[in-house]
């Protein structure tokens, strides 16, 4: 088997977690392109449906589910659902999350903590246990957790803090569940990604561009990442080119960590 053909992801079927925009779209796009089948799960059906037509092309079958994945009852049917329906499922993107939140830790309700925690955390977790647990019998699987840079630094200006300690739970699971499944041929890694284009990132730059000037300034590259730029790392995690790699958090960001 030549190097390129150990990422080719034909007969493997993957579920990515807020696949329809964004990263996950993004991520899903390039594992459907590296033959993988894909279960997209999102909370818009709207943005789902058109999701499932921009992937057409990629000639792979695309199912999508309707589901609040950040809320842990309805994330843990809607998981069990994917098995039922479109089982197996050999690659899991954790990829819902976000940070929703930018309140003083001194003023946080615990209801919005728990609601992050859910989101970040809690979501991985439960997708992780379905999803990922199913692998095991068939000796096979990757898990691919997405994280972020912020879950090893403290980020400038962001108050609250939630997104920071739920990111840097979710590295650490990764690595722990790494090292409990490894024996039995499921790997576990996380991506943390820095700065990207995605359309929310677009239209906050686009109201206040002397932030997207701040933050490029930090970055050594200059420059916020295109989505796409991502693809190709969640497409070594989920294929056998990443076959000795497990409980590693690898970090896309242009630099910013680096300084």
């Amino acid at each position: 088997m030549g190097v390129f053909d150990r990422f080719r992801l034909d007969g493997r079927r993957a579920c990515v977690t807020g696949g329809s925009r964004g990263l996950g779209f993004s991520m899903a796009k390039g594992l459907a392109e590296a033959g993988a089948d894909l279960v997209l799960v999102g909370r818009d059906e709207d943005a789902l449906r058109e999701a499932k037509a921009a992937l057409t092309g990629t000639g792979r079958s695309v199912e999508t589910l309707s589901a609040d994945v950040g809320e842990p009852e309805a994330g843990e049917a809607a998981a069990r659902l994917v098995i039922d329906r479109w089982g197996p499922v050999d690659v899991l993107v954790n990829n819902v999350g976000g940070r929703r939140i930018d309140v003083p830790t001194e003023q946080l309700d615990l209801a919005d903590w728990q609601r992050i925690m859910d989101l970040n955390l809690t979501s991985a977790f439960v997708w992780s246990k379905v999803v990922g647990g199913a692998m095991l019998d068939r000796g096979w699987g990757r898990v691919v957790n997405v994280a972020s840079i912020s879950g090893m630094i403290a980020t400038r200006g962001i108050r609250g803090r939630t997104y920071e300690a739920s990111k840097a739970a979710l590295i650490q699971f990764t690595r722990v569940l790494a090292a409990d499944w490894a024996p039995q041929g499921v790997t576990v890694n996380a991506i943390a990604p820095g700065g990207f284009l995605t359309d929310p990132n677009r239209r906050w730059f686009g109201e206040r561009p002397e932030l997207r000037e701040t933050f490029e300034s930090m970055i050594p590259m200059g420059r916020l990442g295109e989505p796409d730029e991502l693809a190709p790392l969640a497409v070594y995690l989920a294929s056998d080119a990443s076959s000795y790699m497990t409980g590693a958090t690898l970090v896309i960001d242009g630099g910013y960590t680096a300084w």
